[in-house]
């Protein structure tokens, strides 16, 4: 077991793990001074010590350099307001060599060593000349890297359909994967409208109730199945997965009803 502690680069962002500098404790919200990406950068707990099994470690465990001081959160915070100006120039740069692309957002890092520049576009962009135009300008090495559109709302942030703020910006470390046979299961109007986010893409709360949508699948019979009810046969007609609530169009009475899932069996099959 090897003890790691877990660590954020954004307020709401992929947590990565370091080990800690021996002796020291950390508490969630602390900023720390970490290597990463051949870069020092500012950091903030997620994740105070824990215990992982090595096989969960990818690659190499650095150790977390130091707690930052006042000093350090200083200049972490001057950092990223020339950052800002960098993003402005770094447009107008991009105009200028009429580029597909679109800067997303800039980051310092924390020793300056690096600026790196965060950017959409629909496909490969040549950006040669524009590094050298920013390297130019901030006599640093310049890093470009392209992001998708899902990481652009997560970057960004913004209102939701539902009216609250987006959950990547909010909550959501990572992106977990999402269907359009999620908006089928939970019976969701396909119209991309209606499930789509900011960023164009399928709305990622499709997947927060997904398991159990896929449990209640596995218990309750199908539309159009035929089915035995207090009643007398029937066919499904509706379903309500998540309250597991079937409607059944009863034959003998001609009409439709509702019943608990466990009210009713499929004809053929022994009930219980």
């Amino acid at each position: 077991m090897v003890q790691v502690v877990g660590i954020v680069f954004q307020k709401v962002g992929h947590m990565y793990y370091y080990a800690p500098s021996p002796g020291v404790t950390y508490e969630v919200g602390e900023a720390v001074v970490v290597e990463s990406l051949q870069c020092q950068q500012i950091g903030f707990v997620a994740l105070a010590e824990k215990e992982l099994a090595e096989k969960e470690i990818v690659g190499s465990l650095k150790t977390i350099i130091k707690k930052a001081t006042p000093q350090d959160l200083a200049t972490y915070d001057k950092n990223r307001l020339e950052a800002q100006d960098a993003w402005v120039l770094a447009k107008e740069k991009v105009a200028q060599r009429k580029l597909d692309m679109k800067i997303t957002s800039v980051e310092y890092a924390f020793d300056k060593s690096k600026l790196i520049f965060c950017f959409t576009a629909d496909g490969r962009v040549d950006f040669r000349e524009l590094v050298k135009d920013l390297a130019g300008v901030f006599k640093t090495r310049i890093e470009l890297r392209q992001v998708g559109v899902r990481d652009q709302a997560k970057i960004l942030g913004g209102i939701g359909p539902c009216g609250r703020p987006v959950c990547c910006a909010t909550f959501l470390g990572d992106f977990m994967p999402v269907s359009i046979k999620m908006a089928k299961d939970q019976g969701l109007s396909l119209n991309p409208a209606k499930i789509s986010g900011l960023c164009g893409r399928l709305m990622c709360c499709l997947q927060y109730e997904d398991a159990q949508y896929e449990e209640a699948k596995k218990v309750m019979p199908d539309y159009g199945q035929e089915v035995t009810t207090p009643e007398g046969t029937g066919k499904v007609v509706g379903l309500n997965l998540l309250s597991r609530v079937v409607k059944v169009k009863v034959a003998s009475l001609d009409q439709t009803l509702e019943y608990d899932y466990s009210e009713v069996a499929k004809v053929g099959v022994r009930h219980g």
